[in-house]
Formats: structure tokens, C-alpha cells, sequence
């Protein structure tokens, strides 16, 4: 049975799903197909997308098939489809191409929202992750800060209805807001019990921009390409104090963390292409936890994140030198 997903409102007034479908790492076509419409069911209508996923067209076919079998009862308005443009596309007429790519895969001639996906700008015209004879990944001469204001000309022109950033540092969120006419509505961040990331949501809070969760259950399957991932055998379900939470609860340890992070005001879009699953993890929003309940995540140990993308950890503006 569907229900009904509350959302948060942005800065810019629109509204964005607390609950959101994470695709990455998602290519085979009857799977995904199956885990987009199971989501649809169970009520979701957030769906967090990316033109590197290579999987777009899938999704946007599933969403499109849904709409048509709805008997009128779905329309294109009713989700909320974010995608972000790549760091082979950084430059103010490749940003645009990007966009458009991802438009027509989908089939859409709109984006609820659009994200730089990193800080990092890539060499432009060949490989997504284009590397030099030594195996390094090739920069572009091009600053996020360009990106950032063709990011802006797409809002203009209706491409796109809201704009933000993802994996940006706190100084590289700075630096966009000190530059921006339109500022960012979101920044999509790794954020999990055992990778809070509290003085990054601090800061994104205090400026009046949204955390978006990404890894939230904290797993580890992130295709190891280019030395994305340090997989680390930390997986908070396990934590005593969560499967103390979920038995007081009658929830399950990941109902319990992502319901940890929505009552911080942080969206989650946990991944997943298992329909049991999805459907379970739409369950948070018939319980709260209590004040002291939330307080007991600030005792859990946390350790680093798991999507590290060290490959790019040489490039100028790579976002996590600092850690």
C-alpha cells in the first residue's frame, strides 16, 4: 500500500520528497525496471539520478510506462527527478549539453532539480574519467564557479526548476554563495551514523541549504572504479544501540537510521533494487523517535566515509583534502 511522502520546503519555495529511490550502481534493465515501479507503488515519487549513472533512459522509461498505466491518475508533475551534471562537463556550453543528454534519455523536457556532481572539473570531449599515462585523472581549466552560473542560465530558461551542489566542501559552498545570483538549494552529501558529517550539515543548515543523504544506510557497494571507495566492514544496522532502537520501536535497524535523519531535517535517498526493501524503507514516518533516542547517535564512533573517490584526490579542487 502507497502512502503519502512528506516533503520539505527549499529556498526557492518549491518542495522536495524527505524519502527519494538512490539509482547508482543500478544497470540491469529489468531490475531497475522492476525496484522504479515498486518504489512508485510504495509511494515514492523522488528519484535521484545522475547523467554518469548511464541508466537514465531505464528509469525514465519505467516512470513514463507508470504514468500510462495509471489510468490518469499519475501525471509528469507529481515527481521529483533530480540528475546532476558530470565533471567532463564543467564548461558553460558543455553544462548545457550534459543536460540536454540527460533530458533525453529520460524523455522529460524538465528537471525538478538539477546538481553539479562534484567540485571537480574533468578534461572535456572523450572518457567520463579521462586519464593520462600515469593512470591520473586529466583536469579541465575550468572552475565550478562557471559551471555554477551556467547552472543558473538553465534555471532561467526552464530546463530546470531548482539547482544545487553535491559533494561540495564547506569552503567550495562559500565560494559558490559569495558568487551566485541564484543560490543553491541542496548540497548532496555522504551523511550516516557512522560518517555524520555534522559541521558540513551545520553550516548547509545554518545558510538555509538542504542536506541530502546519500549512503545513508552506509553501504558499501559502490563500484570500486578509479579507487572510488574504501569499503569498511562498519555497518551501522549492526550498532547495539539501533537494533535496541528498532526492537522499542517494532522497526527495523534501517527504518530506525533513516528516520535518525529525516527528524535532523536531512533527506534521505538510500539505494536499493530489492521491492521488500524499498517498501520498508518508505516506513518512517508513522514513529518519532525521542530526544533521547536521537541523542544516542552522537555517541556512536564514527569513522571515515566510504565514497572517497581518491582517484581525484590530486585534483585542485578535489573537495575532501582536508580530512
Amino acid at each position: 500500500m502507497s502512502l503519502q511522502i512528506p516533503s520539505i520546503k527549499l529556498c526557492d519555495e518549491s518542495k522536495m520528497p524527505f524519502l527519494g529511490l538512490g539509482t547508482y550502481d543500478s544497470l540491469d534493465e529489468n531490475e531497475l525496471s522492476t525496484a522504479i515501479k515498486a518504489a512508485i507503488n510504495s509511494g515514492y515519487r523522488h528519484f535521484d539520478c545522475a547523467y554518469f549513472y548511464q541508466n537514465e533512459q531505464i528509469i525514465g522509461k519505467a516512470i513514463h510506462e507508470s504514468i500510462n498505466e495509471s489510468n490518469g491518475t499519475l501525471k509528469r508533475e507529481d515527481f521529483y527527478i533530480v540528475s546532476k551534471c558530470w565533471n567532463s562537463f564543467h564548461s558553460k556550453e558543455k553544462v548545457s549539453e550534459c543536460l540536454d543528454i540527460t533530458l533525453k534519455r529520460f524523455g522529460f523536457d524538465y528537471l525538478d532539480l538539477y546538481l553539479i556532481h562534484w567540485p571537480m572539473g574533468f578534461k572535456e570531449g572523450g572518457s567520463d574519467i579521462p586519464l593520462d599515462e600515469n593512470n591520473q585523472i586529466i583536469e579541465s581549466e575550468f572552475h565550478y564557479i562557471e559551471t555554477w552560473k551556467a547552472m543558473e542560465d538553465l534555471l532561467q530558461q526552464g530546463k530546470v526548476k531548482s539547482i544545487g551542489i553535491s559533494n561540495f566542501n564547506i569552503e567550495q559552498t562559500k565560494e559558490i554563495l559569495d558568487n551566485c545570483k541564484i543560490r543553491p538549494v541542496c548540497n548532496q552529501v555522504e551523511v550516516n551514523p557512522y560518517f555524520q558529517n555534522r559541521e558540513l550539515v551545520d553550516f548547509c543548515h545554518k545558510e538555509n541549504i538542504r542536506i541530502v543523504a546519500y549512503a545513508p544506510l552506509r553501504s558499501t557497494t559502490y563500484t570500486p572504479q578509479q579507487n572510488w571507495v574504501k569499503p569498511e566492514n562498519l555497518v551501522p544496522q549492526e550498532n547495539p544501540h539501533v537494533v535496541s532502537l528498532a526492537a522499542k520501536y517494532n522497526k527495523t535497524p534501517a527504518q530506525i537510521i533513516l528516520r535518525w535523519l529525516i527528524q535532523r531535517d536531512i533527506v534521505v535517498i538510500p539505494k536499493s533494487v530489492t521491492p521488500s526493501r524499498i517498501a520498508q524503507n518508505s516506513q518512517i514516518f508513522d514513529f518519532e523517535l525521542t530526544e533521547e533516542d536521537m541523542e544516542v547517535f552522537k555517541t556512536m564512533k564514527t569513522g571515515s566515509r566510504i565514497n572517497h573517490f581518491e582517484g581525484a584526490k590530486h585534483h585542485k579542487t578535489y573537495p575532501f583534502k582536508n580530512e
